[in-house]
C-alpha cells in the first residue's frame, strides 16, 4: 500500500486538489482527496511541492518494435510483403528491453499502444501495453487493441517500388475496401456454416487474416487509420461508413483544413507527432494549430509521439507546446491522459486519478508544464518504477 501526501493533484476528471492525498492498494487507486487517514503500514511519499498527474499515454508508438540504435533494416514494425497483413500481431514484435520504455517512465509515459508501422494498406493489430515489464505479456492491457491501416504516401511508395497495387490513392482505397469486403464475405460464410445443425455442418476452412478482422467488421475493435492529408481522412471516413465500422484516425495533420466536416462525423483523432520537421509531402499543413482548432469545434483528440519519430519521452512537452499553441493547461493534459485513454477505449482503467482506477501517477518536482520540471517518482499498478 502507497499513499502519496501533500502534492497538488490534477486528477484531469475532477479537478485539482490542492495538499491533496492519494491512497493506492495493490495495483489500484483506493482514495483521492484532503485529510485521508493514511492506514497503518502504508509507504508514504512525500509530495509536498510537487505536482501528482495521472501517468501519460501515448496512443500511437512503435516503442519496442524500433529498439534504440536499431538498424532500420532489422527493425519489426513493417513486414512488407503484401498490402494486406491483417493476421500481424504487433505483440509478436515488441522488445521490454529497448531503452525506450526507460525513457517512457523518466518521462512519465506509463501505458502506450504500439502499432504496426504504415507500409502496408492494412497491417496488423496493435496492443495497448504498460511501459513496465520483463515479458511483453504481462505488460499487455488491450491486445489486439485496433487494426491498424493506412492511407497516403507510405504504402504508395512501398509498392511502387515492386510494381505492385497499391500505387495511387485510389489504389490504396481500393485495397483497404477489397480487404474489408472479403472479411465480410468470410464472416456470412462462417456465420452460415455454424447456424446449420450439427449434423449438415462442413468443414470450415480457418483463415487467420480474415479472423484477425472479424472483430472490425463485427464493430467491436476499431481501424486504426494513417492518415494525414485531408483527402485520406475523407476517405477513411467513407469507407468506415460503407462498412459501417469503428475508425480512428492517426495523425489526422490536415485534419484542421476540414474541421467542419470532422465535427459532423464526430471523428476521433490522434494527431501527431508534431514536434518535428516536414520530411514528407503529406506534411506541408502539419502545425500545432490543428489541435485548438479541434477543441474549439468539438472534435475528439488526443496528442502522439509516434516514437520513434519523436521520442516518447517527450510527450509532456508535445502537450506543453500545444498549451502554447492556445489550448488550456486542461485540455492539454486531458490530451495525453484521458482523452488518449478514451482513444483506446481504456477510460474506465486509465487516464485520471480516481477510485477504482489503475495505480498509474506521475509526481513532477513542479509545474509540469515547464519544460524544466523534472520527474520525481513514476508509479505503475501502484508500484514506483521510476525514483529520481
Amino acid at each position: 500500500m502507497i499513499a502519496i501526501t501533500g502534492a497538488n493533484i490534477y486528477t484531469v476528471s475532477s479537478g485539482n486538489i490542492e495538499n491533496g492525498t492519494v491512497i493506492v492498494e495493490g495495483r489500484t487507486i483506493s482514495a483521492v482527496g484532503n485529510n485521508l487517514e493514511i492506514p497503518s503500514g502504508a509507504t508514504v511519499i512525500d509530495g509536498r511541492g510537487c505536482t501528482l498527474t495521472p501517468g501519460l499515454i501515448d496512443a500511437h508508438t512503435h516503442i519496442g518494435t524500433c529498439p534504440e540504435g536499431m538498424p532500420y533494416t532489422m527493425t519489426d514494425e513493417n513486414d512488407m510483403t503484401n498490402p494486406s497483413t491483417p493476421q500481424l500481431r504487433i505483440l509478436d514484435s515488441i522488445y521490454p528491453f529497448d531503452e525506450a520504455f526507460e525513457e517512457a517512465r523518466k518521462g512519465g509515459v506509463t501505458t502506450v499502444q504500439v502499432l504496426p508501422g504504415s507500409g502496408n494498406v492494412v497491417g496488423g493489430q496493435g496492443a495497448v501495453i504498460k511501459t513496465f515489464g520483463l515479458v511483453v505479456d504481462e505488460m499487455a492491457v488491450a491486445s489486439p487493441s485496433g487494426m491498424k491501416a493506412a492511407l497516403g504516401e507510405n504504402p504508395i511508395g512501398v509498392y511502387k517500388e515492386k510494381h505492385q497495387m497499391p500505387t495511387t490513392r485510389m489504389g490504396n482505397a481500393a485495397c483497404m475496401r477489397a480487404t474489408l469486403q472479403e472479411a465480410v464475405n468470410y464472416k456470412r460464410q462462417k456465420d452460415h456454416n455454424e447456424n446449420k445443425k450439427d449434423d449438415d455442418k462442413e468443414p470450415f476452412e480457418v483463415k487467420l487474416d480474415m479472423e484477425a478482422l472479424l472483430p472490425v467488421v463485427n464493430g467491436t475493435m476499431p481501424l486504426r487509420v494513417h492518415c494525414h492529408r485531408a483527402d485520406d481522412i475523407a476517405t477513411a471516413i467513407r469507407i468506415a461508413e460503407e462498412f459501417d465500422i469503428k475508425l480512428t484516425m492517426e495523425h489526422c495533420t490536415e485534419g484542421h483544413l476540414i474541421a467542419d466536416f470532422l465535427a459532423e462525423k464526430k471523428a476521433m483523432a490522434a494527431v501527431g507527432p508534431t514536434l518535428g520537421c516536414r520530411p514528407k509531402i503529406e506534411l506541408r499543413h502539419m502545425t500545432w494549430d490543428t489541435l485548438k482548432v479541434f477543441a474549439d469545434k468539438g472534435i475528439h483528440f488526443c496528442i502522439i509521439t509516434d516514437h520513434p519519430v519523436t521520442p516518447v519521452h517527450t510527450l509532456m512537452t508535445c502537450a506543453t507546446m500545444a498549451h502554447k499553441a492556445g489550448l488550456t493547461r486542461e485540455q492539454a493534459l486531458r490530451a495525453i491522459t484521458l482523452s488518449a485513454a478514451e482513444h483506446l477505449g481504456l477510460e474506465d482503467r486509465l487516464g485520471s486519478i480516481e477510485p477504482g482506477k489503475d495505480g498509474d501517477m506521475v509526481l513532477w518536482k513542479g509545474d509540469p508544464f515547464d519544460t524544466r520540471t523534472e520527474v520525481k517518482s513514476t508509479l505503475i499498478d501502484g508500484k514506483v518504477v521510476y525514483d529520481a
